[in-house]
């Protein structure tokens, strides 16, 4: 059986505190940074664009509270539903907290259509009715459920999700993301619906359908003028 000397054993241990030591470095560089102020309310206004908003100088209540949510929004559109963010960009407050809101409404039928949130996980809150909801993992694995009233569903970070309102009556849920921003990717409205547009090319061999029904529903899914 080799022995290692006294010598190496010690550079063996000084080796492995090293990478332990630039693990934790690792570690705390790519987290975010804490607050270093009580507050950094968003100076929307302002020309300088950094990774969250720079502070006002000046701010009062008004910049913590809305009534946004307090209505529900208008679902007469082609999918039936709503989204109303509160978020930083409508309370200033939320700059730097990593917290906003949605309310999210639905007529009867109506549908919240396969999205992505890049930058957040997202709690809904079922406020009323009943929803089928459900997200689909990286394996192509759907996680469905029906909920009502009163009850919870988590989507995990970027994963695909949607909800959908079967019943006859309306529903309503409020979301909750660990973001200020947390970014919202449609999946048919940004395949379909992208300026300058995704290639048909792409688009017909993706989907592995014509031309001719990649421009139909480019068509429904332009932005109304």
């Amino acid at each position: 059986m080799m022995r290692i000397s006294a010598k190496m054993a010690a550079f063996f241990r000084v080796s492995t505190l090293s990478v332990m030591a630039l693990a934790v470095f690792l570690c705390s560089v790519s987290a975010d940074p804490d607050l270093l102020q009580d507050v950094c309310v968003a100076d929307l206004a302002s020309g300088v664009r950094v990774n969250g908003f720079p502070c006002k100088a000046t701010f009062n209540a008004t910049d913590f509270s809305s009534n946004i949510l307090a209505k529900p929004g208008a679902t007469n559109n082609s999918m039936g539903s709503r989204v109303t963010g509160a978020n930083v960009m409508k309370i200033p407050g939320l700059n730097t907290l990593s917290i906003s809101l949605s309310r999210i409404d639905y007529a009867p039928g109506g549908l919240n259509p396969p999205h992505t949130h890049p930058r957040a996980t997202e709690v809904v809150f079922v406020l009323e009715g009943e929803l089928d909801v459900g997200f689909i993992t990286t394996a192509d694995v759907l996680i469905s459920k029906s909920i009502q009233k009163g009850e919870i569903f988590v989507f995990p970070r970027g994963l695909v999700h949607f909800q959908k309102n079967n019943g006859k009556e309306p529903a309503a849920v409020v979301a909750a993301f660990n973001s200020q921003l947390p970014g919202t990717q449609s999946i048919a409205a940004t395949l379909f619906a992208a300026s300058p547009p995704v290639p048909d090319n792409v688009l017909t061999k993706a989907f592995q359908v014509g031309t001719k029904e990649v421009n139909k529903i480019k068509t429904r899914l332009a932005p109304k003028k």
